[in-house]
């Protein structure tokens, strides 16, 4: 409707789309590491709808007032946001033999997806038997490639890791993480000055597909790369919860740094009458 010329009457989605913004799955996976309860529903209540995953960081829930851990949960399943553990708890519990316990304690929180890994303990299992025994619990699985101290990948590692990550898809993981840490420097896909390799990760993003690849991207420099390369429908985690929105409106082209080469290019819908 419009009133002396001016639109009137929109939501604030319905003006984002008359700027020719496209709607957009969820596509970022942002991590808590440990935030208080109620910093974590705010922010479940406000970019929920934004969220593909998400991670219960590191150990940090396990040390947590349980209780509190379980309200985070709760308000994520009243917005329907799945849940996924980090690698760290699944590493340990492995090394120690306490990996059914620990799928079992997952699934009677509520949580959805694990992370597998063996970025600082050694795989004792195989994919298949991982995936299988999740799936006894009603898990899904999702599987993190690279060594927490390894250093930048190599074309030699590069290899090694597509191999073993189509490993595990075959064996029904549902997707392969590309590791970062959360300095995004001297390890996984990033050199000693934080600059991102984009070879690896186009050879990573090529073996297993877009949709099934997940690269993290702990922080602004990293986040913006792999979205100004690699355009808006690449899937992103451990970004931080406060950091969700600004990485969603530079996926978007609604940040300055975005606006010239995301969103200007496409066209302006009809407007409204």
């Amino acid at each position: 409707m419009k009133v002396n010329g001016s639109l009137t009457g929109l939501t604030t989605r319905e003006f984002v789309r008359s700027l020719g913004v496209p709607d957009l799955p969820p596509l970022t996976s942002p991590f808590d590491p440990g935030y208080d309860v109620a910093t974590v529903v705010s922010h479940i209540e406000q970019s929920g709808h934004l969220i593909s995953l998400l991670k219960l960081s590191m150990c940090c829930w396990l040390i947590a007032d349980e209780a509190a851990t379980r309200a985070k949960i709760a308000a994520a399943k009243r917005r329907g946001v799945t849940l996924v553990t980090g690698g760290g708890p699944f590493e340990i519990a492995k090394d120690r033999g306490r990996l059914e316990d620990y799928f079992e304690l997952c699934a009677s929180l509520g949580i959805d997806r694990i992370e597998a890994g063996h970025g600082f303990t050694e795989m004792k299992h195989t994919p298949a038997q991982i995936v299988g025994l999740a799936r006894r619990f009603g898990l899904s699985v999702q599987m993190e490639l690279g060594e927490k101290h390894g250093g930048a990948f190599s074309e030699k590692v590069v290899s090694e890791l597509i191999a073993t990550g189509h490993e595990w898809l075959d064996a029904g993981a549902l997707a392969i993480v590309v590791e970062a840490r959360e300095s995004a420097q001297q390890v996984g896909l990033f050199d000693d000055a934080g600059r991102l390799n984009f070879d690896a990760a186009e050879a990573f993003a090529n073996a297993f597909g877009m949709e099934r690849t997940i690269f993290e991207a702990p922080n602004k420099r990293s986040q913006f790369d792999f979205l100004s390369h690699f355009g808006p429908h690449i899937h992103l985690s451990n970004v931080r919860l406060e950091e969700l929105l600004r990485v969603e409106i530079y996926r978007r082209g609604l940040h300055s740094d975005a606006y010239g080469k995301m969103l200007a290019p496409l066209p302006l819908p009809e407007p409204v009458a």
